[in-house]
């Protein structure tokens, strides 16, 4: 039973999560449009630090941090870029073309991994990383229609901003690896210092783009994104931790189906909800990237241990679009 509320945790968490996203950013309020990422992720950010300072504190891990500062404020501006190109992608592009973006991502991580780590990799993690990569085209070649918003900015852009999104996401998770294996800080510490930076430059972000007076203005406009944005939050955080306990106790490939079927569950649930329409070709493509996914997962099975450590948790998570 504990296994399965785990599972149905990690489905629901992070499908509200998907859901909420594409809610604030792709669709308006009132005929005005929510143009405020960085309050988003500042937002985020609060509940995530609120809730890995309250579990340090009945943990035994030490709330000191190994490594130094900036080190941590390196990881958090990395993290601010990619989440803001995520959110901010998702008023040009559909959740479901951004889901598939997302699980293309082992490319950008392996190169990073090559670039800051030296780490090197078999030629079977290249040709799943192809046959992932190859599932995300057929997806792209089967559609017609991208953009999320009409008459707003080209699904080009869109497309553009899933690419930075790729790029610093795969560097983030590439320097809190070289972070764990450095200065052997447990996750918890590591959340707890990178949420605190990124509330920083969050806020600092904020009142320098006098972005401040128009999200108040707006927020009290519309008092309901004011709770949708409080139950992202809580949602992302939540299936965070039910990620983090299901590795700890089943391991990743346990993980690996359910996040295959959470990214099944959002992308339908997206389609019915804001009117998606996806062609055979296009299930095709799903199938196809997440089954490379799904293999990978299996064809590890007997090194599983390894992905219990947080160093190889953080990896195994960004492979499988845990964000």
């Amino acid at each position: 039973m504990y296994r399965l509320a785990l599972a149905v945790g990690v489905v629901a968490s992070l499908t509200v999560y998907s859901i909420l996203q594409e809610r604030l950013m792709a669709t308006t309020f009132d005929g005005a449009h929510f143009t405020f990422p960085v309050l988003l992720v500042l937002a985020n950010r609060f509940i995530s630090c609120t809730a890995a300072a309250l579990r340090l504190l009945g943990s035994e891990d030490s709330v000191r941090p190994t490594a130094p500062l900036y080190k941590f404020l390196v990881v958090a501006c990395s993290n601010i870029l990619a989440t803001t190109c995520q959110y901010e992608a998702l008023r040009h592009i559909s959740l479901p073309w951004q889901a598939l973006c997302k699980a293309s991502k082992m490319v950008p991580v392996m190169l990073w991994g090559m670039l800051i780590s030296h780490k090197r990799y078999q030629g079977s993690d290249w040709i799943t990383a192809a046959g992932v990569s190859g599932g995300c085209s057929l997806f792209l070649a089967g559609g017609t229609s991208l953009a999320a918003a009409a008459g707003r900015h080209s699904s080009a852009y869109g497309l553009a901003l899933m690419l930075c999104y790729l790029t610093f996401d795969s560097f983030t998770s590439t320097f809190q690896d070289k972070l764990f294996r450095s200065h052997h800080m447990s996750s918890l510490t590591q959340a707890l210092y990178v949420n605190l930076c990124s509330i920083c430059l969050s806020a600092a972000g904020l009142l320098t783009s006098g972005q401040i007076q128009p999200a108040f203005s707006f927020l009290v406009r519309h008092p309901i994104a004011i709770w949708y944005m409080l139950c992202l939050s809580i949602a992302a955080t939540t299936g965070q931790l039910c990620i983090v306990e299901t590795i700890k106790r089943y391991g990743a490939l346990y993980l690996a189906l359910i996040m295959t079927l959470r990214q099944f569950v959002s992308i339908s649930a997206s389609s019915w909800l804001f009117g998606h329409h996806l062609s055979a070709m296009q299930w095709l493509g799903i199938m196809m990237t997440f089954g490379g996914l799904l293999w990978r997962s299996f064809r590890r099975r007997t090194g599983q241990s390894d992905v219990d450590n947080p160093s190889s948790c953080i990896t195994f998570l960004r492979h499988m679009g845990a964000d």
